[in-house]
């Protein structure tokens, strides 16, 4: 089945993305409701996957700097394991390079690290602690000129 994958177009959609987090993040993995929406959504890009106008995935992202944070991507329980995720990480690249990053930060749940692995993302770091669950800090430089191949590595002071 063809997904629309675009940043989301109305308050209508990103309430619908927002309800598919606290059914993802809150319901199933346990995350307290007031850690997972908090006021960051307000200044952040969100981006949605659609199926028949319906809210598939999910994901948010924050420019910060020359680098952009991608965050809360959530998919439905039915769509994982479809390419939906693939897609809506692919759009958020895009995104995040018409923002003018050069570079993509997340931090992965430890579940999903080989996801992103496969996507190009390098683990950095220990593992920690995000809403009791373990992450780990992954990064992907993104280069500008979209579909290019070798973008050079940009490190991050810390």
């Amino acid at each position: 089945m063809a997904v629309t994958v675009r940043p989301a177009h109305d308050a209508g959609e990103i309430e619908a993305a927002k309800d598919l987090r606290v059914r993802v993040f809150c319901d199933e993995q346990g995350v307290d409701r007031d850690e997972e929406l908090d006021e960051l959504d307000t200044e952040a890009i969100h981006v949605v996957a659609l199926d028949d106008g319906s809210v598939v995935a999910t994901c948010r992202l924050r420019p910060l700097g020359r680098d952009c944070k991608l965050e809360r991507m959530a998919v439905e329980a039915d769509r994982r394991g479809t390419g939906v995720g693939r897609e809506l990480l692919e759009k958020a690249e895009g995104e995040a390079r018409r923002a003018g990053s050069s570079r993509m930060v997340v931090h992965a749940q430890r579940r999903a690290e080989g996801f992103y692995a496969q996507a190009g993302y390098a683990s950095e770091g220990e593992t920690f602690l995000e809403a009791r669950i373990e992450h780990v800090r992954m990064t992907k430089p993104l280069d500008l000129r979209a579909g290019a191949v070798g973008a050079p590595e940009v490190r991050e002071r810390r």
